[in-house]
């Protein structure tokens, strides 16, 4: 979170020196043993200037890395999947959407789940697709996001939600 928000270009041009360094840091790691998340930040405020992962998609597929993890299940982010209606996914690669959000209490349908992990096999295949969490749920003795049963209830429904999809996107 950065207050003012840099220009577009300018940000860019850190991220990319960042992420030069973060490559050179796995440099030998074999990308199958990485998994990179993309996170717009869990600040307590509005998300009204988070940027478009249209905007930093490139980027982001710069990293030595197998998977993706990106946020998808938060309103601001949740119609991101189009993004890969027009970028490729390249060969190998692995996308992890989040399809349930660690900004509220409320429990997404398995349904819904079932729609979010649809739509993104539906744009990069469905053997390319891992259902995931926006982010973690950071539970330990300084911060907690969520109540335990909050979580569980959501990884329940995660697990529901991709049964669900996984019934549909792999039937004969």
């Amino acid at each position: 979170m950065l207050i003012p928000p840099p220009p577009l270009e300018e940000y860019r041009r850190t991220q990319a020196r960042n992420l030069d360094a973060l490559n050179h840091a796995l440099a030998g790691i074999p990308e199958d043993r990485v998994r990179y998340h993309l996170c717009w930040g869990s600040w307590q405020g509005p998300h009204v200037h988070d940027l478009g992962l249209r905007d930093i998609v490139d980027l982001m597929l710069r990293v030595k890395a197998q998977s993706y993890s990106v946020e998808a299940a938060t309103p601001r982010h949740s119609y991101e999947w189009r993004v890969w209606e027009d970028v490729k996914l390249p060969e190998g690669k692995i996308l992890i959407p989040g399809v349930i959000a660690h900004t509220t209490a409320v429990v997404e349908h398995p349904e819904t789940i079932a729609e979010r992990i649809m739509n993104f096999a539906g744009s990069i295949g469905r053997e390319r697709v891992i259902a995931g969490a926006d982010c973690g749920f950071a539970q330990g003795a300084l911060y907690q996001r969520q109540h335990p049963a909050v979580m569980w209830a959501k990884f329940e429904a995660l697990v529901a939600g991709a049964r669900l999809a996984s019934e549909r996107l792999w039937r004969r």
